[in-house]
């Protein structure tokens, strides 16, 4: 069997959608960073009166989110970048290191929230200012629930799962917030211990947090794809009814955008340029992250 190979290419149009995603993901980035240092900046202060150590680890933990911010930008704005002779998939994959770096910033973070938490533990003081540590909490709550509504939607709309993972990032730290709330409800009636208490649980979510976000980082790294993705290249192929059968798919992220190969037979009567040209049509509006796939095809035996 002799297959012939023929790209898939997008051309112009997948390169300007993939403009356009980066800049998407540059405008998310940086409205999320600035909304999480304007409310790290604000519970900083409050911490500073208050002298609450699970509002001090919520704090380190939103500051953290903000600092991931930065490699996230620096990632969306070189993605931007043509592919050269070097770099010939472009540039997309700094999506994953910055990736990397915000899971081993959230460890860091775990790491700070754990040894305050301990050392108030074993020297347990009052919590001042209870009534502005409530509004520390609710205020961080706020903040990240609006980040991380934008980070999720936007990342899932462009493909981006070190975006997604930083909303999912920021929806867990709001609900640390709200639990800042608790440990100020506990020192208001007379239970300083709450505090210290709340933020080691505060330091075993994060924990949870980081296992979630290295699954998901380690999968792009290992040119993982979601079957069901896979499947929906497949339906469009063989809705053709000259596709007779479908050899091999293979797909793989390269930052937000999907590149792929994939080995067709077709019927000996088949128009190979029709379908394939039928196929890139379908494809784009099945799947608009693909911004290539080469497809090799052969004629069935008779």
């Amino acid at each position: 069997m002799i297959f012939d190979a023929h790209t898939h290419d997008h051309g112009e149009l997948a390169s300007d959608r993939a403009f356009a995603d980066s800049e998407a993901g540059i405008r998310t980035v940086r409205t999320a960073l600035i909304a999480l240092a304007l409310t790290s900046i604000l519970q900083l202060a409050i911490v500073a009166i208050s002298g609450s150590v699970s509002l001090l680890a919520d704090t380190a933990h939103n500051i953290g989110d903000a600092a991931n911010s930065i490699p996230l930008l620096i990632a969306f704005s070189i993605a931007r970048r043509a592919a050269n002779k070097r770099f010939t998939y472009g540039y997309g994959r700094g999506e994953d290191v910055a990736g990397v770096l915000i899971v081993l910033s959230i460890f860091v973070s775990a790491g700070i929230v754990f040894w305050e938490s301990a050392h108030r533990l074993l020297d347990a003081q009052p919590m001042r200012q209870v009534g502005w540590v409530a509004v520390a909490a609710v205020i961080g709550f706020l903040g990240n629930e609006a980040v991380a509504i934008m980070q999720i939607r936007v990342g899932k709309r462009i493909g981006s799962e070190a975006l997604v993972s930083d909303g999912l990032h920021a929806r867990t730290d709001g609900l640390t917030s709200l639990a800042v709330l608790v440990a100020a409800i506990g020192a208001w009636l007379g239970s300083p211990i709450v505090d210290p208490i709340i933020g080691l649980i505060i330091g075993v979510m994060i924990l949870f947090i980081s296992w979630d976000a290295t699954k998901r980082i380690w999968g792009r790294l290992m040119d993982s794809v979601d079957p069901a993705l896979t499947e929906q290249v497949e339906d469009v192929v063989s809705g053709r009814p000259d596709v007779v059968a479908i050899e091999q798919v293979r797909l793989r992220w390269v930052g937000h955008r999907l590149h792929g190969d994939m080995r067709i037979r077709l019927t000996p009567t088949a128009e190979t340029s029709a379908i394939l040209d039928d196929i890139r049509h379908r494809l784009g509006h099945r799947v608009p992250q693909l911004d290539d796939l080469v497809i090799e095809t052969g004629v069935a035996s008779r």
